[in-house]
């Protein structure tokens, strides 16, 4: 009995609060993973902290491990949160969620994603003049960033983009029947954050 009052007296602080909701909640979405026959894994445990320390040269003091499921897909992700925080790193593994009517296929959604680049590269390439015709033209609409295309990255993965932006970036990657994004901070520009961004993605890849 005593140890029970003490426990409603500990979860009535702010802070205790919080850590049992987080608790109930992660013992929440376990039980219905279980039930269900959803995907069981924890993203967290793609890369391990050490790995991303070695990286991004700076200590991981926590993760921080969610799913969700959405529009036929169930999405697992972990946030390494960094000493230095600008350094920390985000991952997302998107996969079909069985439990779902839609039954769809993450490999479809990346092709209607990012399939059509390919084909209008192809068709940019010696048509400088509609390039720089609709670069005004997004300018104008106060849209310049959505005018830049994903970047495509080879030696990764069945298939791999680098999606750029004024913050950093993310890198894609498709693997059979899923794909992850992986997003690294830090000051290091694009090509750094790109060969940062491969090294830990090969490493998510080998243990998906």
């Amino acid at each position: 009995m005593r140890a029970k009052i003490f426990l409603c007296l500990l979860c009535s602080l702010p802070l205790a609060l919080a850590g049992c909701e987080k608790r109930a909640t992660t013992q929440s979405v376990t039980s219905a993973s279980q039930e269900s026959g959803q995907v069981k894994f924890d993203a967290c445990g793609l890369i391990a902290k050490e790995e991303i320390e070695a990286i991004q040269g700076s200590p991981i003091k926590e993760t921080k491990s969610s799913r969700r499921s959405d529009g036929g897909f169930h999405v697992s992700q972990c946030f390494y949160t960094a000493a230095e925080f600008s350094k920390s790193v985000s991952l997302a593994v998107t996969q079909s969620d069985p439990d779902s009517p839609a039954k769809r296929s993450p490999k479809d959604f990346w092709e209607g994603s990012f399939g059509r680049y390919e084909v209008e590269a192809k068709q940019r390439e010696g048509d400088k003049e509609k390039k720089e015709s609709l670069r005004e033209q997004t300018r104008e609409k106060g849209k310049e960033e959505e005018s830049v295309p994903p970047k495509k990255i080879a030696g990764i993965g069945d298939e791999a983009y680098w999606a750029g932006n004024r913050f950093g970036g993310a890198l894609y990657v498709l693997k059979k029947d899923a794909f992850i994004r992986i997003s690294v901070g830090g000051p290091d520009d694009e090509a750094t954050k790109i060969n940062k961004s491969k090294a830990l993605a090969q490493k998510a890849l080998e243990r998906l």
